[in-house]
């Protein structure tokens, strides 16, 4: 059996070929739009046989999604896993957008951007269930790795690396229900507004290792359309102008809402988060948000995992009449990004059954930045 093969079968059961779970796929496309499209004769996704979360891109969930500003602030997210932030922290809203993204600009300005053949991202991705029978709610947990090459050709391949953390009860008053229900390994879940169920499992899988040639030879990333690293690392570091070249690459995948906003919403993340992009475009991408119309900032927040920070977040409308709040969590101190989560503000859809404040779904940043040593 050949390395892709073996990936392919060491994959969790929800994650094969069948159509991919609308909370796997959000919160893949929150975090970045990673990964190089086809081209337009082909309109699915290109995706490495991994299956890496900060990998994927398209998300079926978000098909319908429109952005829209909304006054007000939503409740304050219960955080996922029952890490240090399982008390969920006062969070209030004291700054404006505004003030707070151009100060986290000034420090992204001066982040260093160092050298190295590979772009190496690692995260750990969070999605939340409610199980079948038992009453109890479970976290489903993925780390990923990715090194994008620097260099381009045809012997040049982006390298993947996916391990399953196992599912496990969210809370304490979960973890006794899940006790009750006699602590299976394999817990049948609920998937609000699809058909059926599936199966997650507690235990730990190894971690897999896997290599996929780049798409045309040298498209690394997608941002609107494939992208070269010779396109990320030419991106203007003046605002407007980033802007304006951000907007001519918009609406060519209909999994992506259309309006300006949300656009420029959902792609600054990946620009911020986790794609190779000079200091001073990350500096331009928080000087863009601070113009956009319906962001808000939230002090005082907790990530997955517990890491401090504050959120710059936009309202997202839903199918099904829900709403969330996407919010991308940096560290003020030096505008390094922590992660993405997306809040129930408004249940229905695929967040029906969840509780206004509920982290759905999150993805952490645990490191990135360049390296000569590949798996």
């Amino acid at each position: 059996m050949n390395p892709i093969e073996e990936l392919k079968a060491a994959r969790p059961a929800h994650l094969d070929d069948r159509p991919i779970d609308p909370r796997t796929r959000a919160a893949e496309l929150s975090r970045a739009m990673a990964v190089p499209r086809p081209v337009r004769r082909r309109r699915r996704a290109v995706r490495p046989a991994w299956g890496l979360g900060l990998a994927g891109a398209a998300a079926a969930v978000t098909a319908a999604a429109v952005v829209v500003s909304m006054n007000g602030t939503a409740p304050a997210p219960r955080p996922p896993v029952g890490s240090p932030a399982s008390v969920p922290s006062t969070q209030k809203v004291t700054l404006s957008a505004r003030h707070v993204l151009l100060a986290a600009a000034a420090k992204a300005d001066r982040q260093p951007d160092g050298t190295g053949a590979y772009w190496h991202s690692v995260s750990v991705g969070r999605s939340l269930y409610s199980a079948a029978q038992g009453g109890y709610r479970i976290m489903e947990q993925q780390r990923s790795e990715t090194w994008t090459p620097r260099a381009t050709g045809a012997d040049q391949e982006q390298w993947g690396r996916m391990q399953s953390l196992g599912a496990r009860p969210v809370t304490e008053e979960d973890r006794q229900a899940w006790e009750r229900a006699g602590s299976p390994t394999a817990i049948e879940v609920t998937v609000p507004g699809k058909r059926g169920s599936m199966v997650l499992k507690t235990s730990q899988r190894r971690a897999m290792t896997g290599h996929t040639p780049l798409v045309d030879g040298d498209k690394v990333f997608w941002l609107g359309r494939n992208v070269t690293m010779k396109d990320l690392r030419e991106l203007p570091s003046d605002p407007d102008a980033l802007k304006k070249r951000l907007l001519a690459w918009k609406g060519q995948d209909t999994d992506v809402p259309k309006s300006g906003d949300a656009w420029l919403f959902v792609v600054s993340m990946g620009l911020i988060m986790d794609m190779p992009v000079t200091s001073e475009v990350r500096g331009a991408a928080f000087r863009m948000l601070a113009e956009l119309d319906g962001v808000k900032v939230i002090e005082n927040v907790t990530d997955a995992e517990g890491r401090p920070g504050t959120a710059v977040s936009i309202k997202e409308r839903t199918q099904g009449g829900g709403v969330t709040e996407n919010r991308l969590i940096f560290d003020e101190a030096t505008g390094r990004a922590l992660a993405n989560e997306n809040v129930v503000v408004k249940p229905g859809g695929f967040q029906a059954g969840f509780e206004p404040g509920t982290v759905w779904n999150s993805t952490a940043l645990i490191e990135a930045g360049w390296t000569d040593a590949k798996p």
